[in-house]
């Protein structure tokens, strides 16, 4: 944080830490057989699952307050698609029930986080400011 206690890196967003603490998980839990072997469903769940940290990280970096709120969108949407992937993924056996509850759990407190951040980037949005 700057001398005022503001953000100023990508990194320091507590939404970008769990983006990124989740999709460790999900590639560490991608590397496994069965799962491994499904090329298609891994790679769909790991590259949303990056989209999230990704996302977030490219709108904070935008020199637009309402640019940053479009990629949170986005960043929230790709929670909902890796939670859709888990499901999946346990429907199809490749992931134990706690393993896939503990997974959506993670995303969806992103997903809250992130929500969150919505919230107050929108305020920020509404008195006018640009900067972060």
């Amino acid at each position: 944080m700057n001398e005022k206690g503001r953000i100023s890196k990508f990194e320091q967003l507590v939404a970008w830490q769990k983006a990124r603490g989740l999709t460790k998980e999900i590639y560490m839990n991608t590397r496994d057989n069965p799962f491994a072997k499904d090329y298609g469903l891994a790679g769909q769940i790991q590259r949303a699952a990056v989209s999230i940290m990704s996302n977030i990280a490219e709108g904070f970096d935008r020199p637009s307050t309402k640019e940053f709120l479009k990629f949170l969108g986005i960043a929230q949407a790709s929670c909902s698609e890796v939670r859709s992937h888990l499901q999946v993924a346990f429907d199809v056996g490749y992931l134990t029930e706690a393993t896939f509850i503990d997974l959506r759990s993670k995303a969806k407190e992103v997903s809250r986080i992130i929500a969150g951040l919505r919230i107050a980037v929108k305020k920020k949005l509404v008195q006018g400011t640009t900067g972060h």
